[in-house]
């Protein structure tokens, strides 16, 4: 799948850091929910994170996930967006994906971005603006 296949539609691209943890649990769960929604300001969501495919499949299985999930091992995606940061941890530091979200509009452009997310209320703000871009959006080719 690349994003010029979704030309024509809204895209929400969120990155976690890692599968069946509490927090990319939630994340999941509040974007899951509210895909009706997404759906009805044509929006597509996209989740990433550098687990394998297996470990995708499984946390999309288990949770009910009614989006796709993108395994990004080589960090390709997370270059792209550049989301890989110094992080610590424990005191200790290493190399992990920062909590992420990218809104882009149906031309394929970017039109809004989040990061340092914090999961409570975000995927609510990240649903706000989806919405009000396209009905932006619509009120231009009516213009």
């Amino acid at each position: 799948m690349t994003l010029s296949a979704l030309r024509g539609q809204q895209v929400v691209v969120y990155f976690y850091p890692k599968a069946s943890t509490p927090g990319c649990t939630t994340e999941g769960g509040d974007f899951r929910d509210r895909k009706p929604a997404f759906d009805a300001a044509n929006t597509v969501i996209l989740g990433v994170s550098r687990d394998g495919i297996r470990a995708q499949e499984n946390f999309k299985a288990k949770e009910g996930f009614n989006f796709a999930l993108i395994a990004d091992k080589d960090e390709e995606i997370c270059r792209m967006f550049d989301v890989i940061k110094l992080k610590k941890m424990y005191g200790k530091e290493h190399l992990g994906i920062e909590r992420s979200t990218f809104l882009i509009d149906a031309d394929g452009h970017l039109a809004q971005q989040w990061r340092g997310v914090k999961v409570p209320g975000h995927v609510d703000d990240v649903l706000a603006a989806a919405q009000a871009l396209n009905a932006q959006s619509q009120n231009k080719g009516r213009a």
